[in-house]
């Protein structure tokens, strides 16, 4: 592990240590026990899956050891650029977990440390990133006043359905799936199988290729929104249940006919909210609308499991209004650079600067340049004031 310590103290604040260490520590996992609970699943093995070589991971803790924040990061781009990215294992969710309690001067200070600073390189990427997630705005925030630009590009919205609310499948809807269902008898033995927990393994895995390499993700587009068609992925996946609280979360709800996997859907629980990852079906049985069937039972298990909601992510609107889903909160594509003027240009491809980061921008500005007038002393109390700690920070190596 590497590590480049450095503190910042100020009358109301604890100490701040700002370290990067190699890879994605397992202070991760005390911060997802931390955050809220639809969060929960933001630990280590997660990022672990998604972050390849290259990845590390700048972290912020108290003088009693308490974390407060951490960055898992990935290279983004040609690797002399220096930018990174926040790894993820599912399109589009992108977010990291925050301790509840920290706050905007610790955050910001945590963004202005020069560890942070050379850790993250000249851009950083978080994104796609709900705009009603907790960490979307303290970030936007926090990473201005310690002096980065945040460009915001807007990707659409992602739908919720309230897994409360019984009305689907309607009554006439389950007989039409039942009806399906006898039908797809007539082809061999169904049966639904739901993996959760100790049930994972490689043969699992492997069924769910399977069924993608049959659908028309595999048969109809080059492969990239798959999550288990190649060695690599499937090895991912295999990581990550590895970890007992993830392996719980994660689940697979998988049709079988005549002894062949037909169709799945692939979900993670946290709390009370679901996310819906992928679902697929084999194109041989697609008459027989094997997805919603997968979906009717899958939804069953949820609410059982004291599911409220359903996150059933962005695209294919369709299917999901029928279900009665909503769009849900957009989802934005963030990219978080040093150099204001390079931002400017950067902003002409990727998107204009976030309001609420140009606001809190140019409010730290106005009182930097008032305590100019006013003197040092001046200054550092209108830096502190802004959560910008880390102004005249001490950084050393252990």
């Amino acid at each position: 592990m590497q590590q480049a310590w450095g503190s910042e103290r100020s009358n109301s604040e604890p100490t701040i240590f700002v370290g990067l260490h190699d890879g994605v520590p397992a202070l991760l996992d005390d911060l997802a026990a931390r955050a809220d609970a639809s969060h929960g699943f933001l630990r280590a093995a997660w990022y672990r899956m998604a972050a390849g070589e290259g990845a590390a991971t700048i972290a912020a803790i108290r003088g009693d050891g308490t974390p407060v924040a951490a960055l898992p990061t990935a290279p983004l781009g040609p690797t002399l650029i220096g930018a990174r990215s926040i790894p993820g294992s599912y399109w589009p969710f992108r977010s990291v977990p925050l301790n509840p309690d920290v706050t905007d001067a610790e955050l910001t200070a945590f963004f202005a440390h020069p560890a942070s600073i050379s850790a993250l390189g000249p851009a950083w990427r978080i994104g796609p990133i709900y705009a009603d997630d907790p960490a979307t705005a303290r970030i936007k925030r926090a990473a201005a006043v310690a002096g980065w630009t945040v460009l915001t590009r807007k990707l659409g919205r992602t739908f919720l359905f309230d897994a409360r609310d019984e009305a689907w499948p309607r009554r006439s809807t389950r007989r039409r799936l039942a009806n399906y269902e006898r039908q797809l008898e007539q082809l061999g033995a169904v049966a639904i199988r739901h993996v959760s927990g100790a049930d994972w393994n490689a043969a699992v895995l492997d069924d769910l290729a399977a069924i993608e390499a049959a659908s028309w993700v595999g048969t109809g587009t080059d492969g990239t929104g798959a999550k288990f068609l190649t060695d690599a992925k499937r090895a991912g996946w295999l990581e990550a249940v590895a970890d007992p609280v993830l392996a719980e979360a994660l689940s697979a709800t998988i049709l079988w006919v005549g002894g062949k996997p037909a169709a799945f859907s692939f979900d993670l629980r946290s709390g009370a909210m679901q996310y819906g990852i992928a679902s697929s079906y084999d194109q041989q049985f697609a008459a027989f609308r094997p997805g919603k069937i997968v979906t009717a039972y899958q939804l069953e298990q949820a609410r059982k499991a004291g599911v409220e909601t359903i996150d059933l992510g962005a695209g294919d609107s369709g299917y999901k209004r029928e279900m009665g889903a909503v769009a849900g909160p957009e989802i934005l594509d963030l990219l978080i650079v040093r150099n204001r003027p390079a931002a400017s240009l950067l902003g002409l491809r990727w998107g204009a600067e976030s309001e609420i980061a140009r606001e809190a921008y140019l409010a730290a500005s106005k009182l930097r340049d008032a305590g100019r007038d006013r003197g040092d002393r001046g200054r550092i109390e209108a830096l502190l004031a802004l959560g910008a700690l880390a102004a005249a920070a001490l950084t050393f190596a252990e």
